[in-house]
Formats: structure tokens, sequence, C-alpha cells
């Protein structure tokens, strides 16, 4: 028990110390997350927008689909991946393995059916009167869609925050695709597990600690999103 707490006040040290290792560990897996959420949200807008307010044949099964990829395995997607930046891979001219560039496409790949799935549903709950009150103003469709994209900016923000979090804490992808390359790649999930492994506990609690806080953050800005939405939409 005294060995775990002593260990618990070293990564409490280095943490406070900003330890260069542990920052740097910290800040890649940072910004690995939110350049895959950023790439997410230009997708998720317009394809959420023309699936929710267009009707198709096989719009029902696309919508279950994407359900049923909100719980994608990230190992599946690793794998996926790997497959195609790999050198005998279709993109292995471009010499994505095990770099933060393929970490990226990953994570890209693993979040867009939750936040599209997420968004879609976000627009459900927009009155079906702004689009047709925009519509006969003389909006064109591009304007139609940007104004109820902004009536329904908080949930569409929650699923933002939703995305960033299953991003930032996926550790099958990220291990597959970037190799937990010391350095270079090597993210707060993965660098948790290397750590383990080789018997350093106190990095690996810094690095824990540090994923908690941002989930924490995370969560709170999910619920005051939430709060914000149910006093916007449905004052009491």
């Amino acid at each position: 028990m005294n060995d775990l707490w002593g260990a618990f006040e070293q990564a409490i040290r280095l943490i406070v110390s900003r330890d260069p290792e542990v920052m740097n560990i910290a800040w890649r897996s940072l910004w690995i997350a939110a350049a895959s959420t950023a790439i997410c949200v230009a997708i998720c807008l317009p394809l959420g927008s023309l699936i929710h307010f267009n009707k198709f044949r096989g719009k029902h099964l696309l919508l279950s689909l994407l359900q049923t990829l909100f719980s994608m395995p990230t190992v599946v997607v690793g794998l996926f991946v790997y497959v195609m930046v790999s050198n005998s891979g279709p993109l292995g001219m471009m010499g994505l393995v095990f770099t933060p560039a393929a970490m990226v496409i990953g994570q890209t790949l693993l979040i867009i059916p939750m936040m599209l799935g997420l968004v879609i549903s976000s627009f459900s709950g927009v009155d079906k009167a702004v689009m047709e009150t925009a519509t006969s103003l003389g909006a064109n469709r591009l304007q139609a869609y940007t104004i109820n994209i902004k009536e329904a900016k908080f949930p569409i923000m929650t699923a933002v925050a939703m995305g960033f979090g299953r991003a930032i804490s996926e550790v099958g992808a990220s291990m597959i695709i970037g190799g937990n390359i010391k350095g270079y790649t090597m993210t707060l999930t993965t660098g948790i597990s290397q750590y383990v492994s080789m018997g350093l506990i106190e990095q690996a609690f810094a690095l824990g600690i540090i994923l908690l806080l941002m989930a924490l953050l995370i969560n709170i800005a999910i619920y005051l999103l939430q709060k914000r939405r149910q006093y916007v939409w449905f004052p009491s």
C-alpha cells in the first residue's frame, strides 16, 4: 500500500514539475485527438445535413448501420488502417505506417459513425418549421442547412465533445497504427500500457491522472451543453 501511495505521489510530482516526457505525450495525444475531431466535424456536418433533410431509399438501413458502428472495436479500425497504409498496402507508398498522421486517420474513421449519428439526431430536435420558413424566405439549400446547424448548435457541440472523448481515450487503433514509438507516436493510452509493462508505475500513474482529468473536463462540458440545450429549447 505504501509503495502504491509513493508511486501516486511521484506521479503528482511529475505532473506539477511538468516533466518533459509526460507533457510531450499529453500534448501529442491532445493534438492527434483534436485533429481527428476537426476532420470529423468537417465531414459529419454537411453529410449529416444531407442525410437528415433528404429522403432516399435505404435511409433507415443507413441509420441502423451507423448505430451499429457506434461500438465498433478500435482494434478492427486499427487493423483496417494498418493494412491500407502498410508497405504492402494500397497506400504504402505514402509512408504513413507508424506515424501520427496514420493515427489521425484511424481515430477519424473510429469516431465518424458516432459523430455522424449524433449530428443527425441533433437535427431531429429542430422544429421542421425552421427549414420551411428559411426556404419560403428565399434561402437556398446551403443557407437553410446552415440555419439548422445554428439551431442545433448545442447538441452538435455535445456530439463533438463525445467524439473528442472517444478519440483521446482509445488505445487499440493507436497501438496498431502508431506502433507506440517513444517520442513520436506514444500517446496517453498507449504510454500507460507501455510503462506498466516496463514496471514504471509512476509514469503510468501520471499519464492516467492526466487522462482522467481530460475525461472529467469533457464530461463537464457535455453536462453544461446539455443543460444549456434544455434551457434554450425547454425553458421552465
